[in-house]
């Protein structure tokens, strides 16, 4: 199973500054990709298709998009299609993630649809779950991510390959905070999703890619990575500058 880098750029960055960063990134990274590492760069979509072309052919890159609408086509102004993103290069797609959830107000319901969708469209799916503060302080973690789990793997098929599925633990405190769970936190959150994961697929939920999300920088990351049942990292503000993600993918 290879380690899933990814870089999330949210609402940053124009077409000239994403194709600077990911001719950067490129260049900071290419020939040093562990064979176990794999980078995933999801810039705004304007920007798709500057990133994708630096990408291009380049061994251990992947391309992917912050959200999409699940339908494949229709009435739906201000929408993007899988189709879309496929046809643009894209390899993967988030749902779910925390600021589309508390933000933007999707419900657990309409992320499991995304996932579904995406998944039957041929984008491989990350499901980010996570919860606020005050779940934390109630004692209320595994509630909430097996609530969040529970909703966004509904429609996904039994059968589903293991390697088209990714989840990202991110807890919504830590996110752009600077504040980062500690390893005990990370490692009992991450376990609790594999199980979660063994129980819905058996063996194959083994396979399923774990993400950890939530100030991840240069300095922690290696750290991170070394936590069981953690399989990559999801990154925010650090994965803004080429040079300070290029140390968290070959940490």
């Amino acid at each position: 199973m290879k380690k899933l880098m990814a870089a999330n750029w949210k609402m940053y960055k124009t077409r000239d500054e994403a194709e600077q960063t990911a001719r950067g990134l490129v260049g900071l990274v290419a020939g040093r990709i562990p064979a176990d590492r794999e980078v995933l760069v999801i810039p705004p979509f304007t920007a798709l298709s500057v990133v994708a072309r630096e990408l291009a052919a380049i061994p251990g890159f992947s391309l992917g998009a912050q959200n999409f609408y699940p339908a494949a086509q229709g009435a739906f102004t201000g929408e993007i299609a899988p189709d879309m993103l496929l046809d643009l290069g894209c390899a993967y797609a988030l749902a779910g993630h925390s600021e589309r959830r508390h933000v933007l107000g999707e419900s657990d319901a309409f992320v499991g649809r995304k996932v579904a969708f995406g998944l039957a469209a041929g984008l491989r799916m990350i499901l980010c779950v996570g919860e606020k503060i005050e779940e934390r302080q109630a004692g209320l973690v595994r509630e909430v991510v097996k609530r969040q789990l529970d909703a966004g793997l509904s429609d996904v098929v039994p059968d589903v390959h293991p390697e088209t599925l990714v989840v990202a633990y991110e807890p919504v405190w830590a996110i752009g905070t600077g504040l980062t769970a500690g390893p005990a936190d990370v490692a009992e959150a991450h376990g609790f999703v594999r199980e979660m994961l063994r129980a819905r697929y058996g063996e194959k939920g083994n396979e399923v890619r774990i993400l950890y999300g939530g100030s991840v920088k240069p300095e922690n990351s290696g750290e991170i990575i070394g936590i069981d049942n953690v399989d990559g990292v999801l990154v925010g503000g650090a994965s803004l500058r080429a040079e300070s993600f290029a140390a968290i993918a070959l940490a």
